[in-house]
């Protein structure tokens, strides 16, 4: 608890400049492997992914936010955890190497048995990782995770550019994301240097199992509710269909998924230490909301105003017909930026039965939208996507705050400020992206589109809607620590 803000501090910004160059490396990845391979690779590894990634969810169990939210932790619960989480990897890939005739037969695809194989061995490599991980995050070590995530993520992707290159098709792409979890782990366990014991009985794990059990079932209800539209589509319209819907969507969410990445491990972290001290918790949860949604929010302005040239500029010109779908998904963007963040302030309180109970009563709603918009090919279930996805926001942010110490003006008063100066970047940038950007290239297009819309933006957010004052309060939280290490380090 000693220095709690200067470390969260330290932390956000550590996982902040990691999820810089994450972005940077997906990004560029990804702007390589669109021009080495085509939609229908793209299209048959995520036929896989959308139908099994649901895997995903239950490698840990939820067990490491468990550990994380815990007040306090002990050697042999911690031991016990990690036997745990590794019998539920090996079980989940077990599993899923079964499915991969189901795989087939839903798709009528042959070639995915094998790509679902390779791809279940990831999970037990995962799991021997998942208290590791813990640990590090409860001892605010975000430094560490940053480098050890950035190192795999290098290796990964130069592997799959390197087999692209050289003519491996698809299986690039799953060996870029099969290597992944094995480098993480093995990057975990030289950072902790933790040797877990033998596992034990009657050490209180069983709150833990309920706890991580309740996030889990959550969070299997999110994946399908937002994964549903890449399963049907890959169905009823191939492999063309789900790759071009697949890499819009996977350019519209690199941003935002890097920045929740960042700030909600270190806010989860912080939040969880503070969870019995209302006051400070509502103060650096809005702080940390206020900065989150100033970075997010432009996402879906930007990316609904330069749809066209961000389109040519990170997939290439083959990839025209994603460009409708791009601009349609962009107010997702939006949604996410707007709820994600709430997720981490109940969670951290340990309310992850209220999270269930409002998945399951709007899932149900967004397979309904997909259905409807369905028969109208990548565009249709995009649009579809993004209405539902609005519809629900302030529903679900009412639903989060009710009898927290958090309250829905305080979201509406955060939200307000980075869509206002959205709206007036919008405004800035739009004669220019009318009448002067077709005159262009892409990529000069998109630079000065941009940096008109950010200067009016950040004018706008830090001088006239009073954001000044929050920023520098960060930035002096940051300043202060460095002095203090700077005196107390040995002449």
């Amino acid at each position: 608890m000693k220095d709690l803000k200067q470390k969260a501090l330290r932390g956000g910004v550590a996982r902040i400049s990691a999820q810089v160059a994450n972005l940077v490396i997906r990004m560029g990845s990804l702007m390589i492997m669109a021009r080495l391979l085509g939609p229908q690779e793209f299209g048959l590894v995520g036929m896989v992914t959308a139908v099994t990634g649901v895997f995903t969810v239950f490698r840990d169990f939820g067990l490491s936010a468990a550990t994380v939210q815990r007040a306090t932790i002990s050697k042999e619960q911690s031991s016990t955890l990690f036997w745990i989480n590794l019998g539920i990897g090996v079980f989940l890939g077990l599993v899923m190497l079964a499915l991969a005739p189901a795989v087939v037969h839903f798709y009528h695809e042959p070639r995915l048995f094998a790509i679902t194989a390779v791809m279940a061995s990831a999970f037990a490599a995962n799991a021997a990782g998942v208290q590791h991980a813990a640990i590090l995050e409860r001892q605010l070590r975000f430094t560490t995770l940053a480098f050890i995530d950035i190192g795999s993520l290098i290796v990964s992707t130069a592997i799959g550019i390197t087999m692209a290159k050289y003519g491996f098709g698809y299986w690039s792409l799953v060996a870029s994301m099969s290597i992944i979890p094995f480098g993480y782990t093995l990057g975990l366990w030289i950072a902790t240097k933790w040797v877990p014991g033998r596992p034990h009985r009657g050490m209180g794990i069983r709150s833990m199992l309920r706890f991580g059990g309740a996030l889990t079932l959550n969070g299997v209800i999110l994946y399908f509710s937002n994964n549903l539209d890449k399963i049907l589509l890959g169905r009823f319209w191939g492999t063309d269909a789900l790759g071009i819907y697949g890499r819009a969507y996977q350019l519209i969410n690199i941003p935002t998924d890097n920045l929740n990445s960042a700030a909600g491990g270190v806010a989860f972290a912080a939040l969880s230490r503070i969870q019995d001290d209302p006051p400070r918790l509502r103060d650096y949860f809005l702080k940390g909301y206020s900065l989150v949604l100033s970075v997010s929010i432009p996402i879906t302005f930007t990316c609904g105003l330069f749809a066209t040239e961000m389109i040519r500029v990170f997939l290439g010109a083959k990839w025209g017909s994603a460009v409708p779908v791009f601009r349609l998904l962009a107010p997702t963007a939006l949604s996410f930026a707007i709820l994600m963040p709430l997720g981490w302030l109940i969670t951290a309180l340990g309310m992850v039965v209220r999270a269930l109970k409002m998945s399951l009563v709007f899932a149900p709603l967004m397979a309904i939208a997909y259905a409807v918009g369905l028969s109208h090919g990548p565009t249709g279930v995009a649009l579809a996507f993004s209405a539902m996805k609005l519809l629900s926001v302030l529903p679900l942010a009412a639903w989060v705050t009710h009898g927290t110490i958090v309250s829905l003006r305080d979201i509406l008063v955060a939200v307000g400020r980075p869509l206002l100066a959205g709206i007036a970047g919008l405004g800035a940038a739009l004669p220019f992206e009318l009448f002067y950007s077709s005159h262009l290239p892409a990529l000069a297009s998109l630079c000065i589109g941009l940096t008109i819309f950010i200067s009016i933006y950040a004018t706008v957010l830090i001088f006239m809607l009073g954001q000044k004052s929050l920023y520098l309060s960060l930035f002096k939280g940051l300043l202060d620590k460095n002095r203090k290490e700077t005196v107390q380090a040995p002449a």
